[in-house]
């Protein structure tokens, strides 16, 4: 392997390319506190990956313009209201490669449901691998909550 292959290699472990990760649920509307099956499949993308578990991140955040009542100006606001990662998976080790499966049913936690509006409330759901370096995702995925 060259130099130039090496810091390929290193870049993609930074960078969380060193699996792919994918998740899948049932996509209808939710009530906080409801059970949400889900599927996490991790895809090694070549090499072998040292994974610490397997997570769900559920977050939720508010965001929107409001209205200063001292000055008048309308300001922009966000805020995050939920950040949890679930844990659904035990450490492991995915050979070049290979394909594995995590299947689990999670309790969304208790919160505001979404909203639109002048400030809205949105619920965002993630299947994530822990490895070293940037953990590979599935990258974040709106949910309705009601």
């Amino acid at each position: 392997m060259g130099f130039l292959d090496k810091m390929k290699s290193a870049g993609a472990a930074v960078t969380g390319g060193s699996a792919k990760v994918s998740i899948e649920y049932p996509h209808q509307p939710l009530k906080p506190g409801d059970s949400l099956p889900v599927k996490v499949t991790i895809m090694s993308m070549g090499k072998e990956v040292k994974s610490g578990g397997v997570f769900i991140d559920i977050h939720a955040s508010e965001a929107g313009q409001i209205k200063c009542k001292h000055c008048g100006q309308m300001t922009q606001v966000q805020q995050e209201t939920i950040k949890q990662a679930i844990p659904v998976g035990p450490a492991f080790v995915l050979q070049p490669n290979e394909t594995k499966v995590v299947e689990a049913t999670i309790q969304l936690p208790a919160g505001q449901p979404s909203y639109n509006g002048q400030v809205r409330h949105e619920w965002k759901i993630r299947g994530r691998l822990d490895a070293f370096g940037n953990d590979p995702d599935s990258g974040f995925q709106m949910i309705e909550v009601r």
